[in-house]
């Protein structure tokens, strides 16, 4: 009893602080951080120091899933929780020199057992499956971020592990770690109304890994027998959104290097009037390379602003090939080049469009969205940043498969605004997922109904609840080009989060 008042006495004590204290920093729509406080210029090596800012952060992050079938062996209804949060610590600027550490932990008092970890689908990300799995327990604490900064202007040059968000590469902190790279970055807001992003990293660390990895690589030959099997599956890049026929095995088997870096350039601006534009180029030397056009245009419609948009992504293949020509069908995210006109190579193309219609109080907004694949290859992009996301990408979704087809139409709306519930936001989305039937390695056609309710406790300033649902009715008659019956991917799903800042 005595640890459980002490307990609270500091829970309360750190509310009554951040409630009296100016927020530090606010949650996104999308997860990210909005910085209100940052350092200033230090005049000396101590003030840098002594000048600095310190970000605290307690989370807690629950899931449920439950399948509509259960395929023994291959999926089981699953369940995880996450306690824990961050602390950051940001030097002021000496002389433009300025350095970011931020440490993270996600602990798992309930948990399922450890021989069910691989089934576990949205909380994965609340622990690491392969220390699980290889007896080093449950709960990660990582510093997922250390980087050194130099600032001229409004450029800043960023060199160690960090965040960088761009078209293909995102934090997606929607767990409890967000994804970081390690390497070298640049940003400059110089020009009018544009950013400009150069990247070069040479490693990832995905939310649910405690180690920087290989940005690309599939799975790790721990024991020398040639396969990737078992735990060695969790021990490199092993992102749902992963090409497992870019192994570390099957690059070495066609005489390449299996250590990869990651590139990144990018351009966005709204220098012209009404308009946004973002160029992309995102690449993983001698193997893969995503180019990429976004516009938009807003019109002005008394009360409301029309926005119709698009994005097109072509994917270069760049030496994926290479493990192509050795029999393995790169094409598929899986492996299954069956249903594929050229398994062996990655070259592909994806479209998409959308019209917003929003309302100028920022009461409401609309969205209705459709994309394409070409029937190719699959989309290679395991950094987090979705190929369709903010057009018709559902939670938990991957419909950037090849020659796949998706409409999706959304409503937002600002209950707050609304007078209704007091800072809450609420956000459905529908989604039709179209798949190509006759590929094995391309789950059968579904829809989804995708439900988000987020409020900012005005009362507790720094406290942010969340609710999220996403309800999946899938086909369950659909036979691959083979004639086998594809598995049924219907399936209910809900999370809880709660976040406060201090």
């Amino acid at each position: 009893m005595r640890k459980m008042s002490v307990v609270a006495a500091l829970a309360l004590g750190l509310l009554s602080v951040g409630a009296m204290a100016k927020e530090k920093r606010e949650l996104r729509g999308n997860m990210t951080l909005k910085y209100n406080v940052l350092p200033g210029e230090a005049n000396s090596l101590q003030e840098m120091f002594t000048k600095g800012e310190w970000y605290g952060r307690l989370r807690f992050n629950s899931f449920l899933w439950d399948w509509e079938v259960e395929y023994p062996g291959k999926t089981k209804d699953n369940w995880a929780i996450g306690i824990g949060g961050s602390l950051e610590y940001k030097t002021a600027y000496f002389n433009g020199l300025g350095a970011t550490v931020a440490i993270y932990t996600s602990q798992n008092p309930w948990h399922m057992d450890k021989d069910e970890v691989g089934f576990v689908k949205a909380g994965k990300d609340t622990f690491s499956r392969y220390k699980v799995a290889t007896g080093n327990g449950y709960g990660m604490t990582v510093v997922a971020q250390a980087y050194l900064e130099y600032k001229r202007n409004k450029t800043k040059f960023k060199a160690g592990r960090q965040i960088f968000e761009s078209m293909f590469t995102k934090s997606n902190d929607t767990k409890m770690i967000p994804n970081t790279f390690e390497g070298y970055s640049l940003c400059s807001k110089d020009l009018p109304k544009t950013t400009i992003k150069l990247a070069y990293f040479t490693s990832q660390k995905l939310r649910d890994h405690t180690s920087f990895h290989d940005p690309l690589t599939f799975g790790k030959d721990l024991n020398g027998d040639g396969t990737i099997s078992g735990v060695e599956k969790w021990a490199n890049n092993d992102d749902a959104a992963v090409n497992k026929a870019l192994s570390e095995v099957n690059f070495r088997k066609a005489g390449k290097d299996s250590e990869h870096s990651l590139v990144v350039a990018q351009i966005q601006t709204k220098y012209l009037s009404n308009m946004k534009w973002v160029l992309n180029y995102t690449a993983v030397p001698d193997v893969v390379a995503l180019a990429a056009i976004e516009g938009h245009y807003r019109f002005d419609l008394n009360d409301y602003y029309l926005i119709p948009g698009f994005r097109y992504i072509k994917q270069f293949d760049q030496g994926a090939d290479d493990v192509g020509r050795i029999g393995v069908a790169v094409a598929n995210l899986k492996g299954k080049g069956d249903g594929y006109d050229d398994p062996y190579s990655v070259d592909s193309s994806l479209w998409m469009a959308r019209v917003d219609l929003k309302t100028k109080s920022k009461l409401w907004w609309a969205r209705v969205g459709y994309s394409e694949v070409a029937d190719e290859a699959d989309i290679i992009a395991p950094w987090r940043g979705f190929p369709t996301g903010g057009f018709t990408r559902a939670m938990a979704q991957y419909n950037w498969y090849a020659n796949t087809k998706t409409w999706m139409v959304r409503g937002v709306v600002n209950l707050d605004k609304a007078g209704l519930v007091s800072g809450l936001k609420a956000s459905l989305r529908y989604a039709m997922q179209d798949f190509d039937d006759k590929k094995p390695g391309v789950q059968a056609d579904s829809n989804i109904v995708h439900l988000d309710l987020i409020e900012k406790v005005k009362s507790v300033p720094g406290l942010y609840l969340k609710f999220r649902m996403g309800l999946v009715d899938g086909d369950d008659s659909t036979y691959d080009i083979n004639g086998n019956l594809k598995p049924d991917p219907s399936y209910n799903e809900y999370r809880f989060e709660v976040n406060y800042l201090f």
